[in-house]
């Protein structure tokens, strides 16, 4: 179970982490090169996590109900994808798909990007990123149903461990009619492989 009660560290201990890091690697901190890297470190971090000073279900919020009948499936292809491996603390880097069968209102393509950005920027294992996005836009949206597919190549599969660059993890999660309906199901994968 985790401690919400623990003070936040703040970005001189976020530096001194770093600094420590750097030493443990073997190498001097103090050295020329090195010098501004704690503070470089800390601000880039703090730019590549900062899912978790959003809450990227609001980006849903704002939809529009004039669809003129449209009915059909929506989707964003190729949003790019950045985040990192809860395990190794390295980035997967990718690209999601994310598709929707509206009901009575959809929303601005730009906030699809944003809740993927939104949800990738944390700590986490992308089976999980996956489902989240998913299950955000079905909860808020509530359309007929929600598919997302993100394929990305992991880091710590790629510069360490088993060191097989190229190979790229793929996942789906698919809710509503884009799980159920057999046709609507395969619609959406043809779309993701094929879209262009």
């Amino acid at each position: 179970m985790t401690d919400h009660t623990r003070t936040k560290p703040t970005e001189q201990d976020a530096m001194a982490a770093v600094r420590t890091l750097i030493e443990w690697a073997g190498d001097d901190p103090d050295r020329e090169g090195l010098l501004d890297t704690p503070r470089r470190v800390a601000k880039a971090y703090r730019e590549l996590f900062s899912g978790y000073e959003t809450d990227p279900r609001e980006y849903l919020a704002r939809t529009f109900e004039e669809v003129g009948g449209y009915d059909e499936l929506v989707l964003l292809r190729d949003i790019r994808v950045v985040s990192f491996c809860e395990h190794h603390m390295l980035p997967f880097l990718g690209k999601a798909h994310v598709g929707y069968l509206p009901d009575d209102r959809v929303v601005g393509i730009s906030k699809l990007a944003r809740v993927v950005h939104g949800f990738a920027r944390r700590l986490q294992i992308q089976e999980k990123l996956t489902a989240e996005i998913a299950e955000a836009i079905q909860d808020i949206l509530k359309p007929k149903g929600v598919g997302v597919v993100i394929v990305s190549e992991h880091s710590c599969m790629t510069m360490r461990g088993v060191n097989t660059p190229g190979s790229r993890l793929t996942t789906s999660h698919l809710l509503g009619g884009l799980r159920d309906d057999p046709r609507t199901r395969q619609e959406f994968f043809d779309l993701v492989r094929n879209g262009d």
